[in-house]
């Protein structure tokens, strides 16, 4: 069963929230970042990204940039732009993009379900980016970003959520792109139990979005828990910030992928090797393919877009990970004919989120690189499984969107 508690929730004061609320942290450059924050004093890029105060020049991991992020949160809180909750909470913060409409449980989420598996990870972090989050986590005393979680939806929950949201929002603005954030606070007793009693018949929670934020939180809270001799288990240290969705409401977009160059390859030597795996058919000189199912995808070079279908039998059929289409792409293209052994290593490759549309695929390949491909979405249930499993997707295989603000709501961790 998963195991969740309400907290005394850090947020911006309701005529501030449009003032503080910003991109997360990792979906922004710091210059990008420096940009963001000019006449914007309370943004809380000065928390997540602080560099954006300190020199252009700064090493992104030097003490400074940690303890000038801590000064930023807290004077932010003496000077009342932010506030605390008197009493422990939940929170439902709602999404709205289009024709997307999420709504996610705000709550603190167990580090002993994250050692126990209860909550499923399928990504591997990386240990510089870990190390950095956690030097943040513990320097600021606070979980600033939101780890995006999901389970198998419940109808009384539904039912439940529906009841909430029908009462006055705490927030209700849209973001500078147009996204709407619908922010509604949990104080009832009765409500908060009924929640507590719902996830606590829930087997496991999932990981969709921040496992390196995840990671972080549970190795904070662990390095708290052996130093503290009078340990009990309710600290606030031993739960980190989670928003949780119900898996049929989330919006996964493609993640595609951009390689700088054919490998050495003639472009008819290349679409040779091409097809001893895939069905290559032109499609279009003037507009992209967007794959319609498993298995397609869209190619662009040269100035066409192609068609691309994996040939039956060219990959596994019972193995979650390699039925992926990222896999497919990976282990019958990438790899041997461009020479793209580790996607996460290799300089040569890039990649695309979906939120940014084909056009840029076809921007960059006229401008002077190589090859791009555009996939079809993994789906939420495909993800499932392979946590189920205890196996873990390839490296940029999700794009989820709409993004959680940060700044919304802050967990402290005392």
């Amino acid at each position: 069963m998963a195991k969740i508690k309400p907290f005394s929730g850090v947020r911006p004061a309701e005529n501030k929230i449009k003032d503080v609320a910003s991109p997360p942290y990792d979906v922004l450059n710091s210059t990008e970042a420096r940009v963001q924050v000019k006449d914007k004093p309370h943004s809380f890029l000065h928390v997540v990204k602080p560099e954006v105060d300190l020199s252009e020049d700064i090493d992104l991991y030097d003490e400074s940039v940690y303890k000038k992020g801590r000064e930023n949160l807290y004077k932010m809180i003496a000077d009342g732009i932010l506030i605390q909750d008197e009493k422990p909470c939940f929170y439902l913060y709602r999404l709205i993009m289009g024709n997307v409409d999420e709504i996610g449980l705000v709550a603190g989420a167990s580090i002993e379900d994250y050692e126990n598996d209860i909550i499923k990870k399928h990504e591997h972090t990386r240990a510089d980016k870990e190390a950095d989050r956690i030097k943040h986590v513990d320097t600021l005393n606070a979980n600033t970003g939101p780890v995006f979680l999901t389970y198998k939806a419940r109808q009384e929950m539904n039912e439940l959520v529906e009841e909430i949201i029908a009462q006055k929002p705490v927030y209700d603005f849209k973001a500078e792109d147009g996204i709407k954030h619908i922010f509604w606070k949990i104080d009832r007793e009765e409500d908060i139990q009924k929640i507590m009693n719902i996830f606590a018949k829930i087997d496991y929670l999932y990981v969709a979005d921040g496992h390196h934020r995840s990671a972080s939180g549970t190795i904070v809270g662990q390095r708290r828990r052996e130093a503290n001799p009078n340990h009990t288990g309710n600290e606030e240290y031993n739960y980190f910030l989670s928003v949780i969705f119900p898996h049929d409401q989330l919006y996964i977009m493609d993640y595609n992928r951009v390689v700088k160059d054919l490998n050495g390859l003639s472009t008819d030597e290349f679409l040779k090797k091409v097809e001893e795996k895939f069905t290559v058919n032109l499609y279009s000189t003037d507009k992209a393919y967007h794959p319609e199912g498993m298995h397609e995808f869209g190619m662009y070079l040269d100035g066409s877009w192609y068609k691309l279908t994996a040939i039956e039998g060219t990959f596994p059929g019972n193995d979650p990970v390699k039925l992926l289409d990222v896999s497919i792409l990976q282990e019958n293209l990438l790899s041997p004919i461009l020479g793209i052994g580790d996607p996460r290593k290799d300089k040569r490759i890039d990649f695309v989120g979906g939120i940014r549309g084909l056009e840029e695929l076809s921007r960059r390949i006229d401008a002077g690189e190589a090859v791009a491909f555009s996939l079809y979405p993994t789906s939420i249930e495909q993800l499932m499984a392979i946590a189920d499993a205890g196996k873990v997707m390839p490296p940029k295989s999700t794009w989820f969107e709409p993004k959680l603000r940060s700044g919304v709501i802050i967990h402290l961790l005392d």
